[in-house]
């Protein structure tokens, strides 16, 4: 099977390659990848910013439908659409998992990190962490339901914002404007703030309903009035947009760090000691958060499909990843089902018959 694969530790080696398949083991299934999304920790990994165990398949914000169920896995989740939970396996001994907080396990492995991932036409994943999406979800914008996971893990266990909030959101990437509508949901006024150069992403903003900024004395001018905004929330992962939070963020506000920097910056951390803001973060994501996500997105406060910029085949990855890095698209899908030539940009909707088993994968 050929997947989109980080082959070696280094900067780069990164490349389509052939990569082994077995059967869902006990607990476990195999899914069918309907859409990938390509994250920004995909540009880390690849940047050897981020930590891999390579040779492994990339990819990890996955829909996809369960083609096979291993043994003691409930045979009602056979044909089902499905979202998936990143962790592959934790200790489930250490403190941090004795706690609940699986995230911060050791021992966590991941796919697309530490276990082959979603950047395939077939992925394994544990049965535990599936989620049913509804039938009205895009199956591409479904792989969405990952980063909103993340994004949940960081705003809403406690919640961050409380209704009458004004809320600043640096980064309007995929991250950015759902940590913006995650902060609207729970009663916040939101202005988003990016680049001039973030055109396509900042429109996006605006059609989702959000006022927006590029210029950081345009935007110190409108929080003069409130003496800051209550809460900030930094999703570009640069030095610039943790800067534009600590310098936005009223005394006794609160700072949220998403982004992530893949490197050392330099930032004007005194404005926590000025201010007595409360800096907190939060690392990938949380079963608990995940509840949160999927009802969010069942009761339809959160919109996931006009942020997909482009649904394309593996075989473009190397445009996906420049267009990304540019800042030209919000969030780019990968449809394995589609065939490498087709890279016209277009939201494609393949009417693909379900991927048969290949047979040594039954015996």
């Amino acid at each position: 099977m050929r997947g989109l694969a980080k082959l070696a530790a280094g900067r780069g080696n990164v490349a389509l390659a052939e990569r082994p398949e077995r059967p869902p083991a006990k607990g476990e299934t195999l899914l069918q990848v309907r859409g990938a999304g390509i994250c920004g920790t995909d540009l880390h990994i690849a940047d050897d910013e981020f930590r891999s165990d390579p040779p492994v398949t990339m990819g990890h914000e996955v829909c996809g439908v369960v083609l096979e169920a291993g043994q003691g896995v409930d045979p009602s989740w056979r044909d089902s659409r499905v979202v998936a939970e990143t962790y592959f396996s934790t200790c489930s001994r250490c403190e941090w998992c004795r706690d609940g907080r699986v995230n911060l396990c050791p021992e966590r492995r991941s796919i697309g990190s530490f276990v082959d991932g979603a950047f395939a036409p077939r992925v394994i994943v544990p049965a535990r962490n599936l989620h049913r999406i509804p039938d009205w979800l895009d199956e591409h914008a479904a792989s969405l339901a990952e980063p909103l996971a993340c994004v949940c893990h960081c705003l809403l266990d406690p919640p961050k914002v409380t209704a009458g909030d004004l809320v600043v959101v640096t980064g309007p990437g995929p991250v950015g404007l759902l940590a913006a509508q995650v902060a609207r949901a729970l009663g916040g006024s939101v202005v988003v703030m990016g680049l001039e150069s973030d055109t396509a992403r900042l429109e996006a903003a605006r059609k989702l309903g959000f006022e927006t900024e590029t210029s950081v004395d345009s935007l110190a001018a409108r929080l003069e009035v409130t003496h800051g905004a209550n809460v900030v929330i930094e999703c570009s992962g640069s030095a610039g947009g943790a800067a534009t939070c600590l310098n936005s963020v009223r005394r006794g506000g609160r700072y949220v760090q998403i982004g992530v920097f893949g490197k050392p910056v330099e930032i004007p951390l005194d404005r926590i000691f000025e201010t007595e803001a409360i800096l907190t973060s939060g690392f990938a994501s949380t079963p608990r958060s995940w509840r949160h996500a999927m009802r969010l997105i069942s009761e339809r406060e959160i919109e996931l499909e006009p942020l997909v910029s482009e649904v394309i085949p593996l075989g473009s990855w190397e445009v996906a990843f420049e267009k990304l890095r540019a800042g030209r698209a919000i969030k780019i899908v990968f449809d394995p089902r589609l065939e490498d030539s087709q890279d016209d940009g277009t939201r494609a909707q393949p009417e693909i018959a379900q991927t048969a088993v290949p047979a040594s994968m039954k015996e």
